[in-house]
């Protein structure tokens, strides 16, 4: 099976989505649910916080499913695609 990346930016800060490997742990939006909304398509809407809470918010995600990387300090060869 193919190893699914979805990426989700504001301009600042880029989130990245691994399904695969999600624990469905809710914390993200039960945290953040003004950029974590499953009910929504698309479901990440980093558009919703600021790039610090963001960051925060991410750093709580138990399986790692979710991580992040500022787009300022992205490697210049970074697949930038979003879902």
């Amino acid at each position: 099976m193919k190893d699914i990346i979805k990426k989700y930016s504001n301009g600042e800060v880029t989130i990245v989505w691994r399904p695969a490997i999600c624990q469905h742990s809710e914390i993200c939006f039960h945290g953040l649910p003004d950029v974590f909304n499953p009910k929504a398509s698309p479901w990440i809407t980093p558009e919703g916080s600021t790039t610090e809470r963001i960051i925060n918010q991410v750093k709580q995600c138990p399986s790692g499913a979710l991580s992040f990387y500022l787009n300022s300090e992205a490697p210049a060869d970074e697949d930038q695609t979003s879902a």
